[in-house]
């Protein structure tokens, strides 16, 4: 067994195919399928069941990964050896939605990495919530709680909501931005539908697509307090507080918990979230 063969396993548990795992590793895909076969082989376990054209890890494929886990951090604690900056030294890879990464931690991003030269973060960014694995991401910031998972999770805090629309509705009935059907449960989504909106034609899970459209003073949707910026002071805008807000949550890789540099940059995360909070 050798760290390439664990990285393969890893790599078809996170993307699912034996495709994904080739496109990550950049290994041809019937090289992966031939070594994950001899792995298995030679370990007398099967680790993944093939159910609906995917590769589901079987409880000994779970239980290899623990361990692949536990190496992982002691080989990045080896590679830190040698570093001379002062400080904690590590790479963080957070997880997170477009507008938590823009509006509440670059900002202050700056600053964080100025004042310890040790660190390096990676914002892993979508419109919805990026995938959260051990290989894939070490912190996520959520604004669902997830069900459950093999991580340490925490609440961040609350993000207050507005449901903006034109203050002056002379020109017609406005355009309503409205979430897919997939985020029914999110309190815009909720607030969205029981207002019974017209002119419904713009449906949209991204947050800056939404704020460009309520700029024009044309169309009508909810915003999360980061990204309103100085659209709540805009007089042609009518802005409505929702009485829901949406929690954050925090969420850790369990075996990066007593890392310093981990550590450190969960202190930061948390302060970024006060500081917009008491602003």
């Amino acid at each position: 067994m050798n760290w390439d063969d664990l990285r393969i396993i890893a790599a078809v548990r996170d993307e699912g195919t034996y495709a994904g795992a080739s496109a990550r590793l950049r290994i041809d895909e019937t090289t992966v399928g031939r070594r994950l076969a001899r792995i298995q082989r030679d370990l007398g376990v099967p680790l993944f069941d093939a159910v609906d054209g995917m590769r589901r890890p079987t409880r000994h494929c779970e239980a290899v990964l623990e361990h692949v886990g536990a190496m992982a951090a002691h080989v990045a604690a080896i590679d830190r050896l040698g570093e001379s900056q002062p400080g904690p030294v590590g790479h963080l890879r957070i997880a997170s939605t477009n507008a938590v990464a823009e509006e509440l931690l670059a900002p202050h991003a700056s600053t964080f990495l100025r004042d310890n030269p040790g660190l390096t973060l990676q914002f892993l960014t979508s419109s919805g919530n990026v995938k959260f694995s051990r290989w894939q991401a070490d912190l996520a910031i959520r604004l669902r709680k997830p069900e459950k998972g093999d991580f340490t999770i925490s609440k961040l805090g609350e993000i207050r909501l507005y449901f903006f629309e034109p203050a002056d509705r002379g020109g017609g009935e406005p355009v309503a931005c409205v979430y897919p059907d997939e985020l029914d449960g999110i309190p815009e989504a909720q607030f969205l539908r029981a207002k019974r909106l017209k002119n419904v034609r713009c449906i949209t899970d991204n947050i800056r697509i939404i704020r460009t459209m309520i700029q024009s003073r044309q169309a009508v949707g909810v915003l999360p307090e980061p990204s309103c910026g100085a659209l709540l002071a805009d007089r042609d805008l009518r802005a409505t507080l929702l009485p829901r807000r949406r929690d954050a949550w925090l969420l850790v890789q369990n075996h990066l918990k007593r890392d310093p540099a981990t550590r450190l940059t969960i202190a930061w995360v948390r302060q970024c979230f006060r500081d917009f909070a008491q602003g």
